[in-house]
């Protein structure tokens, strides 16, 4: 096995874990800056809603791919994993540990195996699909889904229209499911990865996330929805909080029931990214309720442990 001085230290976990605070506390062990791989705090003017890292957290650390794209761009795995690359080839050289973290499964897989290479898709075929979307809805989206690939339906965000287009695309224009051709071959790095879960009991962090969405309607998510409200049609807007809370504003349903759904949504996002992270048998979990220091710790264990499998 090639000799890596080099060590990218994923944080992963479902979202409300408690993933941002333990990042910190790891970076600054290690004097490393941390990189997101979360698909929505990449873009600026929502940051309540994306549980974006605040003004005095960046302070204690640097913090990379926050708030660096305006909503009206269009923004993917496959631009993530170039950007990601390159900038971890630059720190690299003044860092030999890196942290990054997130909640969005397919940047942080996209760093760590790279992304298939997919056959294009003919514009017929987006078209086709694109005005079907439009005619019939986020609904017809899931239905097509399931019936054209249920193993991705079991995984996919469910209510994010372009992972489900983009399924639909695929295996409209291959005649197969998406998810049969996703190799999942790994690419080379030239750094070691080391992934680290964090997880609760399933009932504690639903109430984690309860409360944490009541925390962002305290701290403005309803007024931050409005501002944005004009552009709810951008994909980087179709996510948990901002979706129902458009639906409020359309008059669908009152304030109290926009909450309850989108902590409900909430708490099902997080069952599927735990579905998703309970496939990687590489990822070591922690306990969520230990002491940082025990973490950090097990953490330090583990690199140790994997630099001596190395030699």
């Amino acid at each position: 096995m090639v000799q890596c001085s080099k060590t990218l230290l994923l944080i992963l976990g479902p979202t409300g874990v408690g993933k941002t605070e333990l990042s910190l506390r790891v970076a600054e062990h290690f004097g490393s800056p941390i990189l997101s791989c979360d698909s929505r705090q990449v873009f600026r003017a929502i940051p309540i809603g994306t549980a974006a890292p605040t003004a005095e957290e960046q302070a204690r650390v640097k913090n990379y791919f926050i708030a660096t794209r305006e909503l009206e761009e269009d923004y993917n795995a496959g631009q993530y994993e170039r950007d990601a690359i390159a900038l971890m080839e630059e720190l690299f050289r003044t860092h030999d540990t890196l942290v990054m973290t997130g909640g969005s499964m397919l940047y942080a897989d996209a760093v760590c195996n790279g992304l298939d290479d997919l056959p294009s898709v003919p514009e017929t075929i987006r078209a086709q699909v694109q005005q079907a979307y439009e005619n019939q809805g986020l609904a017809w989206l899931q239905s097509e889904v399931q019936r054209l690939d249920p193993a991705y339906w079991g995984i996919v965000d469910q209510q994010n229209p372009a992972r489900l287009i983009h399924c639909i695309e695929i295996s409209l224009a291959t005649g197969q499911p998406y998810s049969s051709l996703r190799t999942n071959t790994r690419k080379n790095r030239p750094f070691r990865i080391l992934k680290i879960g964090l997880e609760r009991p399933r009932e504690e962090l639903y109430d984690r996330i309860n409360r944490r969405v009541e925390q962002m309607i305290a701290d403005g998510l309803v007024e931050e929805a409005k501002a944005v409200y004009p552009l709810r049609r951008l994909n980087s807007l179709q996510t948990v909080g901002y979706r129902e809370l458009f639906a409020h504003f359309d008059g669908e349903y009152d304030l109290e029931r926009a909450i309850e759904l989108i902590q409900q949504n909430s708490r099902h996002y997080a069952k599927r990214q735990m579905t998703w992270f309970r496939r990687d048998k590489d990822i070591h979990w922690l306990n969520a309720n230990e002491t940082y220091e025990k973490n950090i710790h097990l953490i330090d264990t583990l690199l140790c442990a994997d630099s001596v499998q190395e030699e």
